[in-house]
């Protein structure tokens, strides 16, 4: 029993001897102040490309594919040859076309010789009326074969002028589908190529109904036509991410929902001066909308957990506490907050990697306007 009085003894003094704990380090961190403010969020909407006009080519007549002009994916201007189909078949049929005009004319020379024979007898009255109103009804006959035969010779000049194919636009070709010797003709299932005029390119998206009444309340105008005057240009991001040099403007609106997606088309037009842009490209359109205020939060202020966002509010204590906030949308790198803070609450901009709940800090306030813009 006394050596345990002895080993408190020991051990009480020991303690009494240790030099007090000093008390933690408070940290400085930067804080901004929540404000509200205009923001404009983007989003974006599978596109497709088309060229202002698409054109298939196709022969008119029948025949065998005797030379082709132009090679895949060239540049074209109206007018200019690009197929050749053998002309002897239809230079024939003209042929034959003139020969049966001549033959018609004949005939007709040949009743107005018997109409003539016929007059005289029957004013003298050497024969009867009958036979002469016969030779008339046989001009008219003769009169029609001669129409008949140079229609045919028109028939015949159109099919032939069929025989060699122009384009009907300038622009590029798409692939050729037919080689030279084919038997092409207007029935078949596919078009020798394609012509696309893309000097513009129209650019297809749509919108859901919830987009599309966002997008209706946003902008000023009584109609859709006059939104559309008030729309800022939009942004073309091709497959590779990449944004396409020139804006384009969104000029047309669908008159519809289409039922099966229901979604309304929307379409934009892009200058394409050097034609890097082809039909059928794809990409995304990058629509901005403007949202009046909107409380804003730098991204890198927060944190992400299990699908949920947190800041670090710090009270009027200076003490932080973890803060759940709910997102509306995004601005370049900064959320728009729809719950959990209010204009004009604190939170920690940077360094919280390290907090806790409840840790006490030194704020020092940076300005708001500075940081928002550093992270747009």
């Amino acid at each position: 029993m006394k050596i345990q009085y002895l080993i408190l003894l020991a051990f009480l003094s020991s303690c009494a001897g240790q030099p007090a704990s000093p008390p933690p380090v408070v940290q400085e961190l930067p804080v901004i102040q929540i404000r509200s403010g205009e923001a404009t969020t983007y989003q974006e909407y599978p596109a497709t490309v088309e060229g202002t006009i698409n054109v298939d080519i196709r022969p008119q007549i029948s025949g065998i594919l005797q030379h082709i002009f132009v090679d895949d994916g060239a540049y074209v201007t109206k007018g200019e040859p690009l197929f050749k189909i053998d002309e002897a078949p239809f230079r024939e049929k003209l042929n034959n076309a003139r020969a049966s005009l001549h033959t018609a004319q004949g005939a007709l020379s040949n009743t107005q010789l018997e109409i003539d024979k016929l007059t005289p007898l029957v004013a003298g009255k050497v024969i009867s009326d009958f036979q002469l109103k016969t030779a008339q009804s046989v001009r008219e006959v003769a009169i029609g074969n001669v129409e008949q035969a140079k229609a045919d010779i028109a028939s015949a000049q159109i099919n032939l002028g069929y025989t060699l194919i122009k384009a009907p636009v300038s622009g590029y070709i798409g692939r050729l589908l037919r080689k030279e010797g084919s038997i092409v003709g207007p029935a078949d299932p596919s078009a020798l190529t394609d012509l696309s005029d893309v000097h513009e390119v129209h650019v297809f998206f749509a919108l859901g109904e919830y987009d599309f009444i966002r997008f209706k309340s946003q902008y000023s105008g009584t109609t859709i036509a006059d939104k559309i005057k008030q729309l800022p240009p939009v942004e073309l991001i091709l497959a590779d991410d990449s944004a396409f040099a020139t804006k384009g403007k969104i000029d047309v609106v669908n008159g519809r929902f289409d039922d099966n997606t229901g979604a309304i088309t929307f379409r934009a037009t892009f200058k394409n001066e050097h034609g890097l842009l082809r039909s059928g490209n794809t990409g995304r359109i990058r629509l901005g909308l403007k949202f009046a205020n909107q409380l804003i939060v730098p991204q890198s202020a927060t944190q992400e957990m299990q699908d949920k966002v947190f800041v670090f509010l710090v009270g009027r204590d200076k003490k932080v506490s973890k803060q759940e906030i709910s997102i509306s949308g995004k601005s370049g790198t900064n959320y728009l907050v729809k719950g959990g803070l209010k204009a004009g609450d604190q939170i920690v901009f940077r360094g919280y990697d390290h907090l806790h709940e409840g840790d006490l800090i030194k704020p020092k306030l940076e300005n708001t306007a500075s940081s928002l813009a550093a992270n747009n």
